[in-house]
């Protein structure tokens, strides 16, 4: 959530940014009448309590000097009620703003392109080359279905579209991937987690899918809880409403977790295979910073991510994201693309952010250093999608026989195993 009094005195500069991400300035102006009219308020009920406590005082002096006070005890009479209507006015009014707020975007660092769309995004750096495979690639969905290993009907048998069953050797793969993430994560400085898949409702607020998102989450009616769409909601989550010590400080986080997304808003996109699917699996890196180092660690994040790609000998290639391409909470995103031969293109695989003090804000994470207390900074990283990595393995290891090579670096998690099928 950004800084009421940062959108206070700095307006036109919150607008110049939300404009590049296509927020008309029309609502920053809206929250700030409500800002001043519940200003006004505050200073009536500040004005209403000190009259109060003032009148207070001279009843009881009067009482003290045995003296008649009816005049000022019908004067005070009326004050408590008036009170009351004035703070009950006063919620009502911050409720409606700090509403408004949980709506802004957070604002795009300085180095940020602009840019509508992916056409904007800038290309930062490539690893490897695309392979020649010498033959015309078949497609994961294509693979799979062929080895036996991949059924969607049984999938949609079980869960409707958008799911589907892996099964043998390439349930295996899945594991393997996932293992071998969370070792190169733990290797490289994050401490594993294990977090609960249901939240609560100001959980998903203080990462900001909630209340903008609402309609691309799965929710358990009868209690309220949310399915999370990926672990940085739990992860991040960790020090809500907590107040670190400046010497903790980075934290690094990270967890597998299956994600569930209704993708609301992915009609026709990727229909066949899983690309996109309802429920996924991911490891998911987060780092708790101070603001100094925040934009420091989101470089050696996407260097954690591009490790595990680099280690499985898949090209890929590293995108800063333009303004209009950026998620919700974030200041600054790469992604990080593999190459699909089907597709003859790179798909995203990993997507790193800092969101600066944007999550800390809604979620009242601080931290405490000799200056006073001040918001910490939170960064989150795709290390990397799994299914989108089985997906990557699957196309660029396959042979002519139509079997499929297993990267080195996964073999001791398949016992050895050198190909699939």
């Amino acid at each position: 959530m950004l800084d009421l009094k940062m959108v206070r005195e700095q307006a036109d500069f919150v607008k110049e940014k939300l404009s590049t991400r296509g927020v008309d300035g029309k609502i920053v102006d809206a929250i700030l009448e409500l800002d001043k009219q519940w200003r006004e308020l505050k200073t009536e009920g500040d004005q209403l309590r000190a009259a109060k406590n003032k009148i207070s005082l001279e009843i009881a002096e009067r009482k003290k000097q045995k003296k008649d006070a009816s005049d000022l005890m019908k004067k005070l009479a009326g004050v408590p009620k008036k009170i009351s209507e004035n703070e009950e006015e006063a919620g009502a009014l911050e409720k409606k703003m700090n509403g408004r707020l949980l709506l802004l975007p957070n604002l795009p660092h300085e180095s940020v392109p602009e840019g509508e769309d992916e056409n904007g995004n800038v290309e930062v750096r490539k690893f490897g080359e695309p392979r020649e495979i010498g033959f015309k690639p078949l497609t994961h969905y294509e693979l799979g279905e062929k080895l036996g290993l991949l059924d969607f009907e049984r999938g949609v048998k079980l869960g409707g579209h958008r799911f589907c069953v892996m099964k043998g050797e390439l349930a295996a793969l899945e594991r393997a991937v996932t293992s071998f993430f969370l070792d190169v994560a733990v290797e490289r400085g994050y401490t594993e987690h294990w977090v609960p898949y249901l939240v609560k409702p100001e959980i998903m607020q203080g990462t900001g899918q909630l209340p903008k998102f609402e309609e691309e989450l799965y929710k358990c009616e009868r209690d309220g809880l949310y399915l999370i769409p990926t672990a940085e909601v739990p992860l991040t989550n960790l020090h809500a409403n907590e107040i670190l010590e400046e010497a903790e400080l980075p934290k690094n986080y990270c967890a597998f977790t299956p994600c569930f997304r209704r993708e609301a808003g992915a009609y026709q996109k990727d229909i066949k295979g899983m690309m996109r699917q309802h429920q996924f699996d991911k490891v998911e890196l987060v780092k708790i910073t101070t603001p100094e180092t925040s934009f420091e660690e989101l470089e050696g994040m996407v260097e954690d991510a591009e490790e595990v790609l680099k280690r499985l000998e898949l090209p890929y290639r590293v995108m800063q994201l333009c303004a209009g391409e950026m998620g919700f909470s974030s200041a600054k995103t790469y992604d990080v693309e593999v190459w699909l031969p089907s597709q003859g293109k790179y798909r995203e695989i990993s997507s790193c952010s800092n969101c600066t003090c944007f999550q800390a804000c809604r979620m009242n994470a601080r931290f405490r250093r000799k200056g006073g207390l001040e918001f910490v900074h939170t960064l989150n990283g795709s290390g990397v999608a799994v299914g989108r990595t089985v997906i990557a393995i699957m196309e660029n290891c396959q042979n002519k026989d139509g079997t499929i090579s297993v990267p080195k670096a996964l073999q001791k998690y398949l016992n050895g195993k050198k190909k699939i099928g």
